[in-house]
């Protein structure tokens, strides 16, 4: 117990003067996220919320669109805690139809739109939604997974706010008072997959999500006349969450792209002052020879997140630009859990780390035994705080694995604390003690795409890994062992994938082997294959 002792010593002042008002008066009780994120919205609500090249949003817009929204969903007389399933493209409509399933108190659920209908299918089956929203081009077919899993309600909603969603929610009253709620009421599912092919549902409260708003409103210095370049997607935490309940609690103009585009990104970035990103959309910007200091001369603060940031893109990212981008740490199940200083009064940013718990966050690192290891041992990274979700989603056996029996999550990760030249309250991310692979951001688990090649004709078994990457941190390389007497096509094999899974989760190379590597126990050894393919 003595780092987590540390951990809390070092952050005690700053946690009790820091504290958001919004913790004291709990905004005469009501605990939905809503009440909390337009508690920091400006008092001028005409002024610019959210600018896109095509059309800005005001206040105001977000207010009434988002009331006109929660009117339509109360109005379809759903069950407490129903799901509102949502896969459309990005747009402000889309940010505005997240605030209104909140402030209606029922359950967001956003799904990559990279998903196919598989993929889809698990999910309506699983959370069993009372309303799926998707892209006008695929309403087909979620028409006919809606139909075939029992959901009630499809709508349509395109990238530039039309199609079926708006013209029902056109009718309704742009006035909407948001519906109470506790801190322990669901309030978001994220759907992370599960290393044993089956998704989970990760359950976030109204509680879990406005808690670590609040912390990161403090720790990163929001203020009101920050613009935030917003290129992320909005299906997963980092850019639904980290980014925007950012801004919007701050009361802070989002600059909304679609995704990375450097020519776009060249032209908004002197307009900011914030930008968020994985480590890709930093080794594209150090690609372009335009990329320079004059390009970020009024950014404040650059984030990194997602997946790992490479030490060599750090330090290239200083030399050119003079900023120190500021690394922090994750999960669907928790959102932030550490963060390098903004305050250089608390401490340095570290190339390499993800530096300090955050405020009221307790992390730890363990053996296999749970008991605390010293500074510079690797160990399991394990955590609790109000931001910890409140466990799997009609997975209580699964639930209960993840944490330990004094109430610690167990990540999944493997780090240390401190180490050479380190800070003995610095955390570092030394790997991961399940397969997951992180590459350009988005999370691969192994044995899902492993049951999807097992399946094709002339396979006999295979073995997905993760190597090393320049610009999306790891690649998905897949190790395949055909039956005796077939042959395996990699081109068919390849579109065979890609009909069924996402493209970020389709290997980038395909290897034909006799045999998989195994240990005496006959487990297969993918340590030895990444060794192997490493330099791929």
């Amino acid at each position: 117990m003595h780092k987590v002792a540390i951990t809390k010593k070092v952050y005690a002042h700053f946690w009790r003067v820091s504290r958001p008002s919004f913790l004291e008066n709990d905004l005469e009780g009501n605990a939905n996220l809503y009440a909390l994120l337009a508690s920091g919205f400006p008092a001028d609500r005409s002024q610019i919320a959210i600018e896109t090249p095509d059309q800005n949003y005001s206040w105001n817009d977000i207010e009434q669109m988002s009331a006109r929204l929660a009117n339509l969903l109360l109005a379809l007389d759903l069950p407490s805690g129903a799901r509102v399933a949502v896969q459309v493209e990005k747009s402000p409509t889309a940010l505005m139809l997240y605030l209104a399933t909140v402030r209606a108190g029922l359950v967001y659920l956003p799904l990559n739109t990279a998903y196919k209908a598989a993929e889809v299918e698990y999910f309506l089956t699983d959370a069993e939604p009372s309303v799926v929203v998707c892209d006008s081009r695929n309403l087909e077919w979620i028409t006919q997974l809606a139909d075939k899993t029992g959901t009630a309600h499809v709508y349509t909603l395109d990238d530039d706010g039309s199609g079926s969603l708006a013209v029902a929610a056109a009718s309704q009253g742009d006035q909407f008072e948001s519906v109470p709620r506790q801190t322990d009421d669901l309030a978001a599912i994220l759907y992370t997959s599960g290393t044993t092919g089956r998704s989970k549902g990760a359950m976030l409260t109204h509680g879990n999500l406005s808690s670590n708003a609040q912390v990161l409103h403090r720790y990163w210095g929001w203020r009101a006349d920050d613009v935030l370049l917003h290129m992320l997607p909005i299906f997963h935490v980092h850019g639904l969450f980290v980014a925007s309940h950012g801004a919007l609690l701050a009361g802070a103009r989002m600059i909304w792209l679609p995704k990375l585009n450097i020519d776009q990104a060249i032209h908004y970035l002197p307009l900011s002052t914030i930008m968020m990103g994985v480590p890709t959309y930093y080794v594209r910007l150090l690609a372009d020879q335009r990329f320079n200091r004059e390009v970020c001369r009024n950014i404040r603060l650059f984030i990194s997140g997602s997946a790992p940031l490479l030490k060599e893109t750090f330090n290239a990212f200083v030399e050119r630009s003079g900023h120190t981008i500021l690394e922090r740490y994750g999960m669907s199940e928790t959102i932030m859990l550490t963060s390098n200083p903004y305050d250089p009064a608390v401490g340095q940013r570290i190339g390499g780390t993800v530096g300090q718990a955050l405020p009221g966050v307790s992390v730890r690192v363990v053996d296999d035994a749970a008991a605390p290891l010293a500074p510079g041992q690797v160990g399991n990274v394990q955590v609790r705080g109000p931001n910890v979700f409140k466990g799997y989603w009609r997975m209580p056996e699964k639930t209960r694995e993840e944490f330990t029996q004094d109430g610690w999550f167990r990540t999944g990760d493997v780090g240390q604390w401190g180490g050479d030249g380190v800070p003995d309250n610095y955390l570092t991310i030394v790997g991961r003690s399940k397969d997951l692979i992180i590459s350009g951001g988005y999370n691969v688990y192994p044995k899902e795409i492993e049951l999807v090649i097992d399946e094709m004709p002339g396979v006999d078994e295979s073995a997905v890994i993760g190597v090393p990457h320049p610009e999306f941190g790891e690649a998905v390389v897949a190790v395949v062992v055909p039956r005796a007497g077939h042959t395996i096509d990699i081109k068919s094999l390849e579109a065979a994938l890609k009909s069924r899974l996402a493209n970020f989760k389709i290997p980038k190379r395909i290897h034909v082997v006799d045999q998989l590597v195994r240990n005496t126990m006959g487990k297969v050894q993918k340590n030895v294959l990444r060794e192997q393919y490493k330099d791929l």
